[in-house]
């Protein structure tokens, strides 16, 4: 069964359940009320015929003596056409007026002792007359009648009861009148129901099929969907901003998703193009010794090219593997304060061949000492990086290593006067596998361009800051900040 009919059969339900406890209680209270009403008519004509004087009583006595016949019979002939009977007692308990036509009820012991005690007597009764009796008899239905008994007292002394009724089919007729009036009224209060739950289960199910239609777009990879709110903040508004919410994070998630696989194939791709140059040099120099065509004085120069091109693979992998390592988190930090002056002069001299080679010159300006709080191997590795990148990319010129305390950490900077990057080459700087120069197939500038972001990653490490700032043709400044113990997340601003 679809939910728009569980929810009309639901709401249907409630309407009809609390529609007829209404129309119960309705019939119920009407039917109560009916019956006190005729009560209250039955005895406001009992009191008319005493009131009257339609009954003469000796006061001196306090006994019936007669009845003014022409008013009597006048209002009997009144009430009879009202279907209201009566009779008339005495005091003695002898009935002296009778137009009941059989239909007073007789009056027992019981009652009237407790006609003398002052007490009205109401009841609902079928007449046991014997003519009605024998009505009955023949399976005919016996009349059903309301009668009111009500004692009349003078100077405290009983003296007269009237015993009056009226049909209960009388009442049947306005109660069933009232009956069907009510009926009708249900069974449109049940249209109107059907109508209202339809229209309410339907706006309900409309917005489920805007989330199932959601769903299956999500389903196919459209993850562009938003569903609407109405603002009424219900629990399937609070679901459509969830919903919203989860489209969005798939969406962003898609979207890093494909960042990553196209840093994939970019990873590739330059992993390829690094590896191709020595292993091509290496596979020609090795068919020339095997067919010997290289000769026999230019042999050590090329075994010494294979050693070289070698080492740079053995350097490529090792770069990618340290890469991954701290990308991965899986490198631990042994972070202690040092000075960090003879580490930087170590530097200097792994550096110093490099440099004379390219004409430049290396020079250190850092206090004695100048406390530094990180892993010296690792601090070692990032100077290293930048300097030996400062030194590839600076020809002739000077190389500035310099280092000063700040009052959260240390900071270094190397300064170059070499070819300098343009802002576009700034942003990309710390991208794996990025080279400064535009010719990618060329090694003029360095290796494998991933130097620089281990750098990034290895300061990040030390929740360290590095900042560039350089000009084409006007060198680059590459600024390091270490924080002190405790000062991690004080990053210096640069």
């Amino acid at each position: 069964m679809r939910l728009i009919w569980k929810q009309m059969l639901s709401f249907m339900a409630v309407m009809v359940v609390l529609v007829a406890i209404m129309a119960i209680s309705f019939i119920s209270v009407t039917n109560r009320t009916m019956y006190q009403h005729t009560f209250n008519e039955l005895n406001q004509y009992a009191d008319s015929l005493i009131q009257d004087n339609e009954i003469l009583i000796d006061r001196k006595n306090n006994q019936i003596v007669g009845f003014e016949e022409q008013a009597i019979d006048s209002k009997s002939r009144l009430l009879s056409r009202q279907n209201v009977n009566f009779a008339v007692y005495d005091g003695s308990g002898h009935r002296r007026y009778d137009n009941s036509r059989g239909f007073a009820p007789g009056i027992s012991k019981s009652d009237w002792k407790q006609l003398r005690q002052g007490k009205s007597l109401k009841k609902q009764l079928a007449y046991p007359d014997p003519e009605v009796l024998q009505q009955k008899q023949h399976n005919l239905e016996a009349p059903q009648l309301t009668v009111l008994i009500k004692p009349y007292f003078f100077n405290k002394k009983l003296v007269a009861v009237v015993s009056i009724g009226t049909f209960v089919s009388t009442m049947k007729q306005q109660y069933q009148t009232i009956f069907q009036n009510l009926l009708l009224a249900f069974l449109l209060a049940i249209i109107v129901a059907l109508i209202f739950s339809l229209l309410l289960a339907r706006s309900m199910t409309k917005r489920i099929d805007q989330m199932d239609l959601a769903t299956k777009s999500i389903a196919k990879g459209d993850y562009d969907v938003h569903l609407p709110s109405k603002g009424s903040k219900d629990e399937l508004d609070n679901l459509s901003d969830n919903f919203n919410i989860m489209a969005a994070s798939l969406r962003s998630s898609q979207e890093d998703i494909r960042r990553e696989e196209e840093r994939r194939k970019q990873f590739l791709a330059n992993a390829a193009h690094e590896m191709r140059t020595p292993l091509t040099t290496i596979n020609g120099l090795l068919e020339g010794l095997i067919y010997d065509a290289i000769p026999q004085e230019e042999r050590r120069h090329s075994l010494e090219l294979m050693q070289k091109d070698t080492k740079r693979l053995i350097r490529l992998v090792n770069d990618n593997l340290s890469y991954e390592r701290l990308r991965t988190n899986q490198i631990k930090m042994n972070r202690e304060t040092f000075d960090a002056g003879p580490s930087l002069k170590n530097v200097k001299d792994q550096l110093g061949s490099l440099a004379k080679e390219k004409g430049d010159q290396l020079t250190i300006d850092v206090p004695h000492p100048l406390r530094v709080f990180a892993d010296q191997d690792h601090f070692v590795q990032i100077m290293f990086n930048i300097i030996q990148n400062a030194i590839q990319f600076t020809d002739k010129g000077t190389i500035k290593i310099s280092g000063r305390r700040l009052p959260n950490g240390a900071e270094f900077k190397v300064e170059d006067t070499g070819i300098g990057m343009t802002k576009n080459q700034i942003s990309k700087i710390f991208e794996r596998f990025y080279k400064a120069d535009r010719s990618r197939m060329s090694t003029k500038y360095g290796e494998s361009g991933i130097g620089m972001s281990l750098v990034k990653k290895l300061v990040e490490l030390h929740h360290g800051t590095i900042n560039v700032q350089s000009r084409p043709h006007h060198g680059s400044t590459f600024t390091v900040f270490f924080p002190d113990r405790g000062h991690d997340h004080d990053k210096k601003e640069n």
